[in-house]
């Protein structure tokens, strides 16, 4: 028997042992989508890296791994398998991912491209083919996870009481979507639609203290986890839910901030072509001509731009605050909290604040605590009516009605 056969039979015994066996990790593991759209997939570890199909049947590929989507299944390291569905797992190391995805619809090829991302990660590796490639889910130890987003969504030289309060709050903000989505093929996915993460990316000493000293602490009300919102910079009152997703959650009620000052996202001036709205809008299936005003017509509690209403040739729309900067970019128009200064060739707008203001204000948690407030205090005074509580006691949430 040659060394690949020896490695070979090896892989198969122990990834039949690591599929057969219920560990720990499983039951608190959380499934994070890393990435849809991929085209091409590369793994590298410190020794060997097994490979399973759904049937448990595995192999053990030394080092590295490169992988692309063949008909309905994968090419692994040119070795062409039927199954549409492969799971890789790098042992106690972990493995560092680095894949291409393709950024487009395919039937607008001439703004089809390409994005080349790569991160560290433990735990295992689930991909699923898909028409366009195929999708990554890292599928993770919760406490390895939360290590992963908190350095991803702050700064880790931040004040060590709040590094504890986003540790919380992105523990809660997981355990909650965990709960809801046993019927999804993931939990959470790994950018600002759920919460930033970069698996091993960025985890220093003061990140690791902050996961570990939090460790299986979740917010509750009623007993279940809480839908632990949180952005950026409020620069003001934060927002009720119900104003930004026309969700009433009792905890996400608007709180006073004046602890943001700081933040460089506080005040803010952004610009964007005439065209770029139009375009979008229409993509998005609003039927506009040329635009020649736009008008806020309704604001929240929080001072926010709930509605607006657009003058163009064919006649008027009215579009929400959120709506506008998904049609013109999250980045680009940072958060409702604005005025229109022009609409000509270029829309000119100004305003505060950075996201959704939602629960959490990271820039205002960081001045509590360097003013000396527990990671405990932050926590309840942005979400009112909630405690601290042992993940394990927890019951599973309800979420509110539209």
């Amino acid at each position: 028997m040659n060394a690949f056969l020896r490695v070979l039979n090896i892989g198969i015994l122990l990834a039949s042992w690591l599929l057969g066996a219920p560990t720990a990790e499983a039951a608190q593991s959380i499934r994070v989508l890393l990435s849809d759209d991929v085209l091409k997939l590369d793994a590298q570890v410190n020794g060997a890296i097994w490979i399973t199909d759904p049937t448990k049947h595995g192999r053990a590929v030394r080092s590295a791994v490169h992988i692309v989507p063949v008909g309905k299944g994968f090419s692994v390291n040119g070795v062409r398998t039927t199954f549409d569905q492969l799971t890789m797992r790098g042992g106690e190391g972990g493995m560092t991912l680095t894949w291409v995805k393709q950024i487009g619809k395919p039937q607008q090829a001439a703004k089809v491209h390409q994005q080349r991302l790569s991160i560290p990660v433990s735990g295992i590796v689930h991909l699923v083919r898909r028409p366009n490639g195929f999708v990554v889910i890292n599928q993770v130890d919760l406490e390895e996870y939360v290590k992963g987003v908190v350095p991803a969504e702050v700064n880790s030289s931040w004040h060590p009481e709040m590094l504890k309060a986003q540790a919380v709050a992105a523990r809660t903000y997981a355990l909650y979507q965990q709960m809801l989505s046993a019927a999804r093929e993931y939990d959470v996915v790994a950018s600002v639609q759920d919460q930033v993460y970069k698996g091993r990316q960025g985890i220093d000493a003061a990140v690791l203290r902050a996961v570990e000293d939090t460790k299986g602490q979740v917010l509750t009300y009623d007993g279940a986890p809480i839908y632990a919102a949180f952005s950026s910079t409020t620069a003001g009152l934060t927002e009720d839910a119900v104003n930004v997703w026309s969700k009433d959650y009792p905890y996400l009620k608007g709180v006073e901030c004046p602890f943001d000052l700081a933040s460089p996202y506080y005040q803010w001036t952004a610009s964007f072509k005439r065209e770029l709205l139009e375009h979008n809008l229409r993509q998005q299936g609003f039927a506009v001509g040329t635009i020649s005003a736009l008008n806020p017509t309704t604001l929240s509690r929080g001072g926010r731009v709930a509605t607006l209403r657009v003058i163009h040739t064919e006649g008027e729309l009215l579009l929400r605050g959120e709506e506008l900067r998904k049609a013109v970019g999250y980045m680009v128009v940072p958060s409702t909290q604005f005025t229109v200064d022009a609409v000509g060739s270029d829309v000119i707008i100004s305003g505060y604040g950075a996201g959704h203001a939602v629960g959490m204000c990271q820039w205002g948690a960081k001045e509590l605590a360097e003013l000396g407030y527990p990671f405990s205090t932050i926590l309840h005074y942005y979400y009112p009516e909630t405690e601290l509580q042992d993940m394990a006691l927890t019951r599973a949430p309800v979420p509110p009605s539209s």
